[in-house]
């Protein structure tokens, strides 16, 4: 059985909600990533931060990246897979909730992502497209 723990990425690193958003995108230059997870003060996931949130939520708003924080932007409930679940549930948690990265966590701590890269090198063509489908497709309510 694979599992989130064989295909995730490791090495992710937190951005605490109190961080600010300049310091957000200056993580994401560092480390080359487009998201972090963002922790509360007992290191518990609170939400994902991406570089469009940045961009669209803050900047495009006319608001100051230096004065807004990681947990200004953190909305609705995290999504989040245990690291000893099935590339199914992997699959099903992104296909279900249309979300193209997901925090591993293992223990209440996290200990990695899995992001569409991660996909794209662990399963089959067929997965893949399937995967692709359900997280790209336009809902027919908007």
């Amino acid at each position: 059985m694979t599992t989130a723990r064989d295909i995730m990425h490791r090495g992710v690193q937190w951005i605490p909600a109190h961080e600010t958003l300049d310091r957000a995108a200056q993580l994401m230059h560092e480390l080359g990533v487009g998201a972090l997870p963002i922790s509360d003060r007992n290191e518990r996931l609170c939400g994902i931060l991406t570089d469009r949130d940045i961009v669209v939520g803050c900047v495009a708003m006319g608001h100051d990246p230096s004065k807004v924080t990681a947990g200004d932007m953190a909305k609705g409930t995290p999504r989040w897979i245990d690291a000893d679940a099935d590339v199914g549930d992997v699959l099903h948690e992104m296909q279900e909730h249309q979300i193209r990265r997901l925090p591993v966590i293992d223990n209440k701590r996290l200990v990695g992502m899995i992001s569409e890269s991660d996909l794209a090198r662990h399963l089959t063509e067929d997965q893949i497209a399937t995967w692709a489908e359900s997280v790209y497709a336009r809902s027919t309510t908007r």
